[in-house]
């Protein structure tokens, strides 16, 4: 049988000896299970935040390059960027006088068609065909399509009108047709 002094400091435990200062066993238990639960929950996590970056083929098509030089004033092409379409359009100078006589302020989403083009290549108007309502791809682009009462592009879907400068003109698209980053050197065309 153990046999305590009369006193309470005494009777101090061998666990308690160390003080408040050390580290004791179970607190480096519970900081290893917090670490290893850390760990764990990042290689979890890891996969689902990897998948969400742009696969190995969207990366190779971050730019698109086009030879325009062949592309004759009326004429348009259909590209694809980024696996959506791109409309490619030489316009000529009824086109450029039909959108420059529009009143900027007159238009719901007001862009004057030199912000639309470049300096320089104020003829060649580059834009995504992906109308800005629901994502349908206007027509217009190709020969012989229904341009719409403006004469550029037309959404069929839900009646969307486009003038030649790809602005919204009428129906429920609320702002232009999206203009890519572009450049053009000579007579190529580099998308993105």
């Amino acid at each position: 049988m153990a046999t305590t002094t009369g006193t309470p400091e005494a009777n101090v435990t061998a666990g308690e000896a160390s003080g408040e200062d050390g580290v004791r066993r179970r607190d480096f238990i519970e900081i290893a299970a917090v670490s290893a639960a850390g760990v764990g929950g990042l290689v979890m996590v890891f996969p689902l935040i990897s998948q969400m970056a742009p696969s190995a083929d969207v990366l190779a098509e971050s730019t698109t390059e086009l030879d325009i030089g062949a592309l004759e004033t009326g004429q348009a092409v259909k590209a694809v960027f980024r696996k959506q379409p791109v409309f490619v359009r030489r316009l000529t100078q009824i086109e450029i006088n039909q959108a420059n006589a529009v009143p900027v302020d007159s238009l719901r989403d007001s862009q004057t068609l030199a912000e639309r083009t470049q300096e320089g290549h104020e003829d060649v108007l580059v834009v995504m065909g992906v109308c800005t309502h629901l994502g349908c791809v206007p027509l217009g682009a190709a020969e012989g399509e229904n341009k719409g009462e403006f004469n550029g592009y037309f959404c069929p879907c839900h009646g969307s009108h486009y003038d030649t400068a790809a602005r919204i003109r009428k129906g429920p698209a609320p702002t232009n047709l999206e203009v890519p980053e572009y450049t053009i050197t000579d007579t190529t065309l580099v998308i993105g």
